[in-house]
């Protein structure tokens, strides 16, 4: 199984690329790990940078892939319940899962219903720090799958 990051812009803040770089080093310890900046949209309406964004996110989705949007009206597993997504997926034989963090709009309402939304938090944060957690969260739930004491 492989796993796609996806994220609308560029990782501006030094920590949030020294903690990009980090987690997706031990990621790609348990699976083969691609991360894909998607050019953002400046200048436009709401909306239209959003769909504008969105089918530009289209593009890097491989037609099998499990889809999962960071978005704040997604479910809010626990650790152990997103690893137990990932080995579901894992298991059932998909092939690639694709996360994808949308740009400052987040995504249209076509685009959201394309894939499974996910939660990190009922807080706000930014998507720079997104990032960050999603990569590290993926990592822990590679090691609650693999009874590593990482999660405690």
């Amino acid at each position: 199984m492989k796993i796609k990051v996806l994220w609308v812009g560029k990782s501006r803040d030094p920590w949030v690329r020294e903690a990009v770089n980090e987690y997706a080093g031990r990621i790609r310890r348990y699976c083969p790990l691609e991360l894909v900046d998607i050019r953002d949209e400046k200048g436009a309406e709401a909306e239209e940078m959003r769909r504008r964004e969105c089918e530009r996110l289209e593009k890097q989705i491989p037609a099998n892939a499990t889809l999962i949007l960071l978005d704040e009206r997604g479910e809010q597993p626990d650790s152990p319940g997103l690893a137990a997504l990932i080995g579901k997926q894992r298991d059932s034989g998909v092939g690639e899962i694709v996360f994808a963090i949308g740009g400052a709009y987040g995504f249209s309402e076509e685009f959201r219903r394309r894939g499974k939304l996910l939660a990190l938090s009922r807080m706000t944060f930014t998507h720079q720090m997104v990032r960050a957690f999603l990569l590290e969260q993926i990592y822990r739930a590679f090691t609650i799958l693999n009874n590593e004491p990482y999660h405690h």
